[in-house]
């Protein structure tokens, strides 16, 4: 049987017409791995919830990077005007949680089943977060990358919120040009934008992309 495939996005705009609906301001906790990925996705339900920002991150591959990427999310969140106050929570650098749970994903791309895993263990501490907080839902950032696969994403929520007792805030963050949006709002800031998820498998296939792309123009291609 052929499975249905859900529209994340309208399950979110089927909730946020509830709560309107309500009249209610509930707490979110919003896991994010990074400011550009934040921007839009705090200016968009930040008329809908009270927001803690979640920056548990693990798997990003040097301290210097992870430093970088924290500051900037601070400073975002402090520059961006919002209607419903939104708060930072930082969690300790600790790159060993991450290799300890994710293998070393030397024949698997980005996308695969070692990208899955760390979606979960970044989720399941974030639920946990949200249960220990009183928080209403939780919810991630990261579905708005084309690199990561919102359904995956949503059906590691929907267990994680199931097994905690917490609500996953169903979404799809890259719908309605919410990407392209994270991006003018990434010029508007002037954010850091990293070229890699943040791991050092990530790291490494950017390196070897861009090797690729001069290589190409070093032999007259037209790159697009």
């Amino acid at each position: 049987m052929k499975q249905i495939k859900v529209n994340y996005q309208k399950e979110l705009e089927k909730t946020l017409v509830a709560l309107e609906k309500e009249g209610r301001v509930p707490t979110l906790l919003l896991h994010a791995c990074c400011a550009p990925c934040s921007s839009y996705v705090l200016e968009y339900l930040s008329s809908y919830f009270r927001i803690t920002v979640l920056f548990y991150n693990p798997n990003i591959s040097e301290a210097s990077e992870y430093e970088k990427r924290k500051e900037e999310l601070k400073r975002m969140i402090d520059s961006m005007p919002v209607r419903y106050p939104v708060q930072y929570k930082g969690c300790e650098y600790s790159p060993k949680e991450f290799y300890q749970k994710v293998p070393d994903r030397a024949s698997d791309q980005e996308g695969g089943e070692s990208c899955f895993l760390c979606y979960r263990f970044r989720l399941e501490e974030s639920v946990k977060a949200a249960a220990a907080g009183g928080f209403d839902y939780f919810t991630t950032t990261l579905s708005i990358s084309p690199l990561k696969n919102a359904g995956k994403l949503n059906e590691i929520g929907r267990e994680l919120s199931e097994q905690y007792g917490v609500p996953y805030l169903f979404s799809d963050f890259k719908k309605k040009n919410g990407y392209k949006r994270s991006i003018e709002l990434s010029e508007e800031y002037g954010l850091y934008r990293q070229n890699f998820c943040g791991c050092i498998f990530s790291k490494k296939e950017a390196q070897s992309r861009e090797e690729m792309s001069h290589t190409r123009v070093l032999h007259g291609e037209k790159i697009i």
